[in-house]
């Protein structure tokens, strides 16, 4: 039996732009070891599956290395799939049950918007070779989470000059580094950001939702505001909208575009 299976750009409108992520409508339960070698296979950053449920859609995010507890871009590409591809009438909003609890996504003004968990952070000292690691001036304290560091810099700049060694900073205890600062004066953004995750096969994401769970809140208690415009700076690039107002919850805008319809027959 063929399988769908669409190929979408995430957090922009623009091709050959943003995260791409494969989406999987499946017509049936798979098991795990197909859902990973299909991911491995589409050997993108993300390659999400889901499958019809009595209220919404059970969502599931792969690596091309290993599954995944959260993931914005692909959820954004699959809320797309389901309005772009007529599964889901446009004016309904799409629910998700996923391994990080429920997740909506509902159309606003041309963009999609996502309601995600905050990623809580905490103080700690920076491991003493990640400045070395990363090739960029790192400060002494920074935040952790539950998977990476969050590191601040002092411009813009050091965040797109970064280039890290990534068999290095897999050997960290934590495997993941979320880079950020304040953006330029000039810019039309309030700050930027890159995403590396080594430990689950992907050296540096284009675009990362889930890492802006992290980066609103830390950004709100620095710029006294709620709302942001950010960037991510890879190489493909790509934008966001963020509301948060201090509560458990963060709200993730984002643009898509779908790249590729094809169906796998195995």
């Amino acid at each position: 039996m063929s399988q769908p299976i669409v190929q979408v750009n995430a957090f922009t409108e623009k091709p050959f732009r943003g995260n791409p992520a494969a989406v999987c409508l499946l017509l049936e339960e798979r098991s795990e070891q197909w859902m990973q070698a299909v991911a491995q296979e589409m050997n993108l950053s993300e390659t999400a599956f889901l499958v019809k449920q009595n209220e919404g859609y059970g969502l599931r995010w792969f690596t091309p290395e290993a599954e995944v507890p959260l993931c914005g871009h692909a959820t954004l590409a699959s809320a797309h799939v389901l309005w772009s591809e007529g599964h889901l009438p446009p004016t309904e909003p799409a629910i998700f049950h996923t391994k990080s609890g429920v997740l909506t996504a509902r159309q606003q003004d041309g963009w999609i918007e996502l309601n995600f968990p905050v990623v809580p952070t905490e103080e700690t000292i920076a491991p003493p070779t990640l400045s070395e690691i990363l090739g960029v001036p790192v400060k002494e304290s920074i935040r952790k989470y539950a998977t990476g560091y969050l590191i601040e810099v002092e411009s813009e700049a050091i965040v797109r000059q970064a280039n890290p060694n990534f068999a290095q900073l897999k050997q960290l205890p934590l495997k993941k580094a979320i880079l950020t600062s304040a953006a330029a004066l000039s810019s039309p953004y309030d700050f930027v950001s890159r995403f590396f995750a080594p430990g689950v096969g992907i050296n540096e994401d284009p675009v990362t939702g889930s890492a802006h769970c992290a980066l609103a809140p830390f950004w709100r208690d620095r710029l006294n505001k709620d709302h942001f415009l950010a960037y991510q700076a890879s190489r493909r690039g790509g934008t966001l909208k963020l509301r948060y107002d201090g509560g458990d919850r963060v709200y993730l805008l984002g643009q898509a575009i779908t790249m590729l319809r094809g169906e796998l027959v195995v």
